[in-house]
């Protein structure tokens, strides 16, 4: 089994918050994350792939689909984007590290037609990323 991964960046911005909460409770959970008017982040992804080398290209998959694939489907989604006000899914869920990694996942995996998605890696910044393995 070989693992290929493709890196990729993107900037967004979001705030967290929970509505069952009020204001003070979500300050108090959140800390600066719950201001309404969000903060920023300058995102890498790292999409792992898993397959077999294709005897006739010498390949598992060929990356400029990968590509394709990474921009069509996520940088077009969340690339310079509000998360909470413009990407649905995140009206009602909190766009953390994690529930974006998730999303990315599910936006992906029925999508590859190459390999298995075997992992998706968010940085949030240099210095904390999460892992997403799938369900």
């Amino acid at each position: 089994m070989i693992y290929l991964t493709r890196r990729a960046e993107f900037s967004a911005s979001h705030y967290y918050h929970n509505p069952d909460w009020g204001p003070e409770e979500n300050r108090r959970v959140f800390g600066k994350c719950a201001n309404p008017h969000g903060h920023g982040h300058n995102y890498t992804l790292e999409v792992t792939v898993a397959g077999e080398i294709n005897p006739t290209t010498g390949m598992v998959l060929d990356l400029k689909d990968l590509k394709k694939l990474l921009e069509a489907e996520v940088l077009e989604l969340v690339d310079h984007k509000f998360l909470n006000k413009e990407v649905p899914v995140f009206a009602s869920k909190i766009p953390t590290t994690e529930n974006v990694a998730i999303e990315i996942w599910k936006l992906l995996a029925p999508k590859l037609t190459f390999g298995k998605l075997h992992r998706i890696r968010l940085y949030e910044s240099p210095d904390l990323y999460v892992d997403y393995y799938g369900e």
